[in-house]
């Protein structure tokens, strides 16, 4: 089982590599993951008996720790990774900052031509000048004492982190200067002035407070910078609202949501967002889902429809029955899976863990060794403690342990935000590396229900045979009846009378004083009429039903479970982005075939069982593919466990899925290529902060150290080290905060196919959203320059959505409803030979 802790007092990456290394100790847990950003740990355990102990052996390092029930955390502010002691810091920089502002003017204001009293000049008077150093250094180092006080106390319990490396420097540099305050004073009473004037000019008493103000800030610009990286979350918990309305003995009552119970008839308006989930009882309404699924337009809800917590009803009336209320809320199981996904570590982040874990002990060691070098070659202690101090304040183990996790944390919740649900930082990682995609057909690429595809009439208009086959249908609970009447789209038809149903074979009825039959070719034979073949429907998993009445044929009327509209644009969304899309289905080759090339597949694996897909998926993987498998998660089970990466889609309202790594929101297909996109932004992302984190503190400390000082006399201040510090953190946070405003490069574009049918004698038009492409064989592309020229040509003419060109196999892909003799004319013009 997970056990969640709520962790106190960590600063830095080795403060939590060393809660994760002794809370793993502890007898009975399996494994344990801190999350530095929002100050929690989750741990794998049998059972909840180890708690104590782990409580007991995180205090024992110098942390706090407290149980948390392994319940989500339903406070906003517990949630979002952000220091509640944003004012306090904001006080202490404030105040800090006053007397640095002063001491840096009496030390260094001469050096800029500004006044400073006689009476601080001049050697005479060193000791007034530098008690006054000592007194102004004394407000920042009480306002930050919270370093010495942590820092100190994880020296001391032989954890080191960065408050210790800070504790350490400033100290150092206050001890430093006491003591030059008490050898000047020796030195006046024994009339040694050259001592007194050498001591006088290496004070570091604004070392010292320059060292803790700069940290501060640093410090404070980081923690504001990290708490926007829970803004997913935070725009999630938004999204509920305080009350809802219900009704209980025939009263409507505004009630709090907690007081919410499963059963009760909860009512929304028009404009009002819903609170729990649930079915619909009565009414109609047009409701947003978008902050959910990352659906952009209203879905009309009807009743039996289902409806989910944060979604806003745009339009309409409805009453619902509470079905999940609480913590069970998809918006509950949304921001637990955000959570738990924000607050695991991706495989890319152990290195970065095991440097943390020594970093502090070995930066201590390099300025041991650089105060022991420079004094045994010769140098100052002055120097010594320069160059010694400057090493403890320029590392920086947080810009190490903050690479990953951010980058995470706002990875995940953009893909919140996009309808896309990571179970945890693993799956996002892999994801990144997927070079082919298995997609389930039924339910995946198509809808997963019949649609009327085709109308062939025989001795009817066709008009007059959806009319028939409409009221044939009416009281029939066939999915192909269903499909028959959606397609009518509410036009009227005739009522039938003495309505039967013929198991296994139909229906009849009597339609205008004939009776009529709807239903199979065995139907028909039984009846003696002799109907088509329609070999070429079957062919394309079409399946034809029948209509005559007792001895005339009618016509009949195909059924499919179609592709959804906007598969086709999704596959080449995959194959924009050079992913190796594969089809799975159960059918025969030939109808397989079919329905692959109206998807825009190549690759298609046909008469397929659904314990067979596992294997199909492994199969894959022993030829060297990453697999990423799409599928509802139901029967596709095996195979999403066995891919590198399982995907679930059309999960919007039940989305713990145990066998899937990803969970699509929506039942749209275009979420994978959004999904595949996020992954590799985010991987990269982390690439750069590891990148930067190692490269600073490569170079700071080395030269921090004094290496440049032999060649070019370059030492480093401490006071650039301390600045240089808190930078490298801000830097890395605000690099992963552009993942907020990600958007997929590869988007899905379709095109509008307009299409007139007569019912009823009446012409209707029919609008389909469909995704055309025109492959154009082109001669005379050498380069990139004509690559771009091509392109740039297709996309001139009207109708063109998009133009891709593909160099090596010398043709142009253009996606619209543009006209070949257009583009064929467009790429002659610009210079290049159409060959087909």
């Amino acid at each position: 089982m997970k056990l969640k802790f709520k962790v106190t007092g960590m600063t830095c990456a080795a403060c939590s590599a060393r809660v994760e290394k002794v809370t793993g100790k502890v007898l009975g847990v399996e494994k344990a993951e801190v999350n530095l950003l929002a100050g929690s740990m989750t741990v794998d355990a049998p059972d909840d008996t180890v708690v104590a102990s782990i409580i007991k052996a995180v205090s024992d390092a110098g942390y706090g720790a407290s149980y948390e029930d392994g319940k989500p955390v339903k406070k906003q502010e517990d949630t979002i990774p952000a220091d509640n002691g944003l004012k306090e810091m904001k006080k202490r920089i404030i105040g800090s900052g006053i007397f640095l502002v002063i001491l840096m003017y009496f030390t260094m204001g001469h050096m800029v031509g500004l006044p400073v009293p006689s009476w601080y000049h001049g050697t005479q008077n060193a000791l007034v000048a530098a008690l006054l150093q000592f007194f102004l250094t004394l407000p920042a180092v009480y306002l930050n004492r919270v370093y010495y006080s942590r820092g100190l106390k994880a020296l001391w319990h032989r954890s080191p982190n960065m408050d210790s490396l800070i504790a350490v420097g400033s100290l150092a540099a206050l001890v430093y200067g006491v003591a030059a305050l008490f050898m000047m004073a020796y030195a006046m009473g024994h009339g040694d002035w050259d001592t007194v004037q050498l001591y006088r000019e290496n004070l570091y008493f604004e070392s010292a407070a320059m060292i803790l103000t700069l940290i501060t800030l640093g410090k404070f610009l980081e923690t504001r910078a990290k708490g926007k990286t829970g803004d997913a979350i935070r725009k999630l918990m938004d999204l509920s609202p305080k009350t809802a309305t219900v009704k209980r003995n025939g009263m409507e009552q505004d009630i709090p949501l907690e007081d919410v119970r499963v059963g009760d008839t909860v009512i929304v308006r028009s404009g009002g967002s819903i609170p729990v989930d649930g079915t619909i009882l009565h009414g109609r309404a047009s409701v947003d889902q978008s902050a959910l699924t990352g659906e952009s337009l209203p879905v009309e809800k009807i009743p039996g429809d289902a409806v989910a917590a944060a979604t806003i009803n745009t339009e309409g009336y409805i009453e619902f029955r509470a079905d999940k209320v609480g913590e069970d809320t998809t918006l509950s199981q949304v921001i637990r899976m955000v959570e738990e996904a924000g607050g695991s570590k991706a495989p890319i982040a152990r290195l970065a863990d095991k440097i943390a874990g020594v970093f502090v002990p070995i930066v201590m060691a390099i300025a041991l060794a650089a105060f022991c070098v420079w004094m045994l070659a010769g140098q100052s202690l002055e120097f010594a403690l320069t160059t010694a101090i400057s090493v403890l304040v320029i590392s920086c183990p947080c810009a190490l342990g903050l690479a990953t996790p951010v980058a995470i944390m706002v990875g995940t919740g953009r893909g919140a935000g996009m309808g896309v649900l990571f179970k945890n930082a693993e799956a996002l990682e892999n994801l990144h590396h997927v070079d082919t995609v298995v997609l389930d057909k039924t339910g995946t690429l198509t809808t997963g229900k019949p649609a009327v595809t085709d109308i062939s009439s025989a001795t009817v208009s066709s008009g007059h045979l959806l009319s028939i086959a409409c009221a044939l249908e009416a009281r029939s609970e066939h999915p192909f009846a269903k499909a028959i009447l959606e397609y009518n789209n509410g036009n009227s038809y005739p009522e039938a009378s003495d309505f039967e149903t013929i198991p296994g074979k139909g229906v009849a009825g009597t339609v205008d004083g004939i009776r009529c039959f709807g239903g199979n070719r065995r139907l028909m034979e039984e009846l003696g009429i002799t109907v088509p073949e329609f070999t070429e429907w079957k062919d394309q998993g079409k399946t034809p039903l029948y209509f005559a009445s007792n001895s005339r044929y009618f016509g009949a009327i195909a059924a499919a479970d179609v592709l959804k509209e906007d598969s086709v644009a999704a596959v080449d969304a995959m194959r924009r982005m050079s992913l190796d899309v594969v089809m799975l289905t159960g059918d025969n080759e030939k109808t397989a075939a079919a329905i692959a090339q109206r998807a825009g597949i190549s690759h298609v694996v046909s008469d397929v069982l659904p314990g067979e897909k596992a294997g199909v998926v492994k199969s894959l993987q022993e030829n060297g593919h990453r697999v990423l498998m799409v599928g509802d998660g139901i029967n596709d089970a095996p195979a999403l466990v066995t891919a590198d990466v399982g995907m679930a889609i059309g999960a919007g309202t039940d989305i713990a899925m145990e066998s899937a790594d990803v969970v699509l929101m929506n039942s749209s297909l275009t979420g994978v290529s959004s999904a595949v996109e996020l992954s590799k932004a985010t991987i990269r992302n982390i690439k750069q902060n590891l990148f930067w984190a190692f490269f600073y503190n490569s170079l700071g400390i080395p030269v921090a150290a004094g290496v440049l000082f032999p060649v070019f006399g370059i030492q480093l201040s401490p006071m650039l080290g301390a600045a240089a510090m808190s930078m490298s953190s801000v830097f890395v946070v605000t690099n992963a905060l552009r993942l907020r405003f990600f958007k997929p490069k590869y988007e899905c574009r379709t095109a509008v196919q307009t299409e007139t049918v007569t019912v009823h004698n009446t012409p209707v038009q029919i609008k389909e959203e469909i995704t055309m492409e025109t492959v154009i064989k082109v001669e005379g592309m050498m380069c990139k320059h004509c690559k771009a020229h091509v392109e740039k040509a297709c996309k001139g003419v009207e109708g063109t959505v998009d133009a891709v060109v593909d160099l090596e196999a010398k043709n142009v892909t253009v996606t619209g409803t543009a006209s070949v003799e257009a583009l064929k004319a467009a790429i002659t013009e610009a210079g290049y030979d159409v060959v087909e």
